[in-house]
């Protein structure tokens, strides 16, 4: 039952992500949906770096949790970049974000597949694995916030 849960979330936020380039009504809608899972996507990624460094009792089932539900969210905050006056929508991107859209994309592609590979991780419960999975995963993080968020 659970399995089946997660496979129909996953697929409804897949869904969700090919529809999204649509679904906006204007920018701020765009802007305040790309928050929003980025949120999901911090609180996730939180909970699953505290269980690596220690900072929580190690749970390989809630890792597993997290990165599933990263897996899912991964793909659902960039095509509210591509909604008409999401440049100008408020939020912390830089415009450097509209400036190389295709660097920018290019990590959120390689964002998605890092996701991808934490899942695949934490499908083994071995903490090394999932430990040099999510170094990859944050280090994308970092890489695109560096270059592309304003703080």
């Amino acid at each position: 039952m659970k399995k089946l849960f997660t496979t129909f979330v996953a697929a409804a936020a897949l869904s969700a992500a090919a529809q999204a380039a649509t679904a906006f009504t204007d920018a701020k809608d765009a802007v305040d949906y790309r928050q929003s899972a980025f949120t999901m996507i911090r609180h996730n990624t939180g909970d699953i770096g505290e269980m690596l460094q220690g900072k929580v009792p190690f749970d390989a089932k809630r890792v597993q949790q997290r990165a599933d539900a990263l897996a899912a969210l991964a793909p659902l905050p960039w095509p509210a970049f591509s909604t008409a006056g999401t440049e100008t929508g408020g939020g912390d991107a830089k415009a450097e974000i509209w400036a190389d859209f295709k660097d920018f994309t290019a990590k959120a592609d390689k964002f998605q597949l890092d996701a991808k590979a934490l899942q695949t991780a934490a499908q083994s419960g071995d903490q090394a694995k999932i430990k040099a999975a999510f170094a990859t995963f944050r280090g994308n993080c970092k890489a695109c916030h560096d270059k592309y968020k304003a703080d």
